[in-house]
């Protein structure tokens, strides 16, 4: 393939935050070159320190368990996994909440060679039942039984399966329940018998259009991303992660998992979403990884309850903010000293440190990841001390290509690349990735692998499909997905998730999503925050679709005038995976979407004699 411009950009890394940093243990890529020998190492270095707790539900207290007692069931479902048939480079499949038990699954299974699939709890039954049936997998572990029978009655061929694993349930046919599967005792298996480029885990990609593909990640590539990633945000063995996202998504097993790992912190998992803000507040994390939407939510959470303040309070909390603000651009040595910096403590009391208690107090930094972080979102919690370092990736790139760090901090970027990763921008501004972290392709599927993976200087190359911009000091910043863009019936293009991002900066939008490819003009599809939406309607009630308008207007001062939204339809229901219009990683499905409501779509241009979609 030709491009507009072949050349390579000089990498600018962070510091290498494991030479700076004191008390640190991490198992690096030299120590152990395959993810079981990582785990086995920390083992090793530290058998007797709590690696994992969980809640357990019988006795209503948090449960914590030894880096050995973890091993010791690993061992036990080794045995367990030899005993049912498996073999090197069998697929075994997982359809569980985080959890000690998770972990001990994939350990057990990487240890064997084994090749561990993730499945999203989340996702609908046929879908789960596409991945187990693609995959081949021989051995599938649910939290119940009827969690199989859904899948099993749906039109997927899942005949692969010969073990299916529940916890609770009727043991029946091809179904044992764990309890009674596992041996009561393990045997202890010197040398695991995968090799650092031996298929690890196939992840498949959530798709926001049509069948999902499983991306075949290697030991090496996982490994390699968490050391590397640790090199620019290092987690320490005195960290404590809270767990939430699920481990089915790269991000939390590479970072919240992995890299947790080779670190030596100690993880916690969440009960669930609906418990996370009480889970925050005892287990007080120093380190989360998440994506912006749960932030996005809090941020929400706090202007609505500040829109029922006092003048005065609320004049206290913007000015907490604007000191915020001006305190970190100081540290990240972009703005001179200030004299209103002398107020920085005092409106810190005030405002940021209860802030900040809501979220146990003691969060040091949060990763975030998997779709963009507003701006506004961005300013708002670092002006409080709540430092979100924004990151970039895929999972074909197992999956962190650049992160922000707290050091060196832009919050309209994705951060500085990671060790070992170059970069090129070639034609369309598309971001091109090369690095031992990129997928080894996609699993029987030769042809979709051949339209990402591109041979050239000697060198394998991912095409992102992300457009891209790179700054003078290295900072990466996406501008757009290549095939979101939007033609107009006049010929503008309009990159809609961009303009998205912008409506959402107003906490009146909790979901957006844009439409009018070769429409004569641009409108949105919303789904509004109910208690927001109450107080608007019965303040302008009178025209509420020309609020909305102007609350629409206010965010896109620097968009184009034919970027203007011109309609707006408010959808009743909100988006979600049940429904099939979100991944299970909370994109929004767009193909989808516009079917769900396209009749509403098209009433939006009815007059305007342009019918294409």
């Amino acid at each position: 393939m030709t491009t507009a411009n072949n050349d390579y950009y000089a990498a600018q890394y962070p510091i290498d935050a494991l030479a700076t940093v004191q008390g640190l243990d991490v198992i690096n890529t030299h120590d152990a070159s395959t993810l079981d020998e990582a785990f086995r190492e920390r083992v090793r270095r530290s058998s007797e320190s709590t690696a994992y707790s969980q809640f357990n539900q019988k006795t209503g207290t948090w449960d914590s368990y030894s880096w050995a007692e973890i091993a010791q069931q690993v061992e036990r479902w080794q045995v367990a996994f030899r005993e049912s048939g498996l073999e090197k480079g069998d697929r075994v499949a997982i359809c569980y909440v985080n959890s000690v038990e998770w972990v001990i699954f994939d350990q057990a299974a990487l240890r064997l060679g084994l090749v561990v699939v993730p499945l999203y709890l989340a996702d609908r039954a046929d879908n789960v039942a596409y991945v187990i049936g693609n995959s081949g997998a021989k051995l599938v572990l649910f939290e119940n039984s009827s969690s199989w029978e859904s899948i099993s009655k749906t039109d997927e061929d899942v005949s692969c399966v010969e073990h299916v694993l529940t916890f609770s349930g009727t043991a029946q046919n091809k179904v044992s329940l764990v309890d009674s599967w596992l041996p009561e005792h393990g045997k202890h298996f010197e040398r695991g018998v995968a090799s650092p480029d031996d298929l690890a885990s196939i992840v498949y990609t959530s798709g926001t259009t049509g069948r999902p593909k499983g991306v075949m990640l290697s030991h090496r590539n996982m490994l390699a991303n968490a050391y590397s990633g640790m090199r620019s945000v290092p987690l320490k063995p005195s960290d404590r992660l809270l767990s939430f996202l699920p481990l089915s998504h790269t991000l939390e097993r590479t970072v919240g998992y992995y890299a947790a790992l080779m670190s030596g912190s100690a993880v916690t998992f969440n009960r669930s979403i609906k418990e996370l803000s009480q889970d925050i507040l005892q287990v007080k994390p120093t380190v989360m990884v998440s994506v912006p939407r749960i932030f996005e939510r809090i941020h929400n959470q706090i202007y609505s309850s500040l829109s029922e303040k006092s003048s005065f309070q609320q004049w206290i909390f913007r000015t907490a903010i604007n000191i915020g603000w001006r305190r970190f651009e100081y540290q990240q040595g972009l703005q001179p000293w200030h004299p209103k910096l002398l107020f920085a403590t005092i409106f810190d009391v005030l405002v940021a440190k209860k802030v900040r208690a809501k979220l146990g107090g003691s969060l040091e930094f949060a990763i975030v990841g998997g779709a963009p972080l507003t701006e506004q979102v961005a300013k708002t919690f670092l002006s409080l001390g709540i430092p979100l370092l924004q990151g970039y990736g895929l999972t074909e790139s197992s999956p962190v290509v650049s992160v922000n760090t707290e050091q060196q901090n832009r919050v309209n970027s994705i951060g500085l690349l990671l060790r070992g990763i170059s970069i090129k921008i070639v034609e369309n501004d598309e971001l091109w990735v090369k690095g031992e972290n990129i997928m080894m392709g996609y699993w029987n599927n030769p042809e979709a692998t051949a339209e990402v993976i591109v041979e050239q200087d000697d060198c394998r190359w991912l095409r992102t499909g992300d457009r891209a911009s790179i700054d003078k000091d290295g900072f990466l910043r996406i501008i757009g997905r290549i095939k979101d863009i939007l033609v107009l019936a006049n010929g503008e293009k309009v990159p809609p998730p961009d303009i998205e991002a912008a409506i959402a900066r107003n906490t009146l939008f909790e979901q957006v999503m844009v439409v009018g490819e070769g429409r004569p003009f641009l409108s949105a599809l919303v789904v509004l925050n109910k208690s927001r939406e109450k107080q608007a309607r019965e303040q302008y009630s009178k025209n509420f679709q020309a609020y909305l308008l102007s609350c629409i207007a206010e965010q896109m001062d620097d968009f184009p005038g034919y970027a203007t939204i011109r309609k707006v339809h408010i959808c009743e229901q909100e988006w979600t995976v049940e429904a099939g219009l979100l991944t299970p990683t909370l994109k929004i499905k767009r193909a989808n979407v516009s079917e769900h409501y396209a009749d509403e779509i098209a009433q939006l241009y009815v007059g305007h004699g342009v019918h294409a979609s």
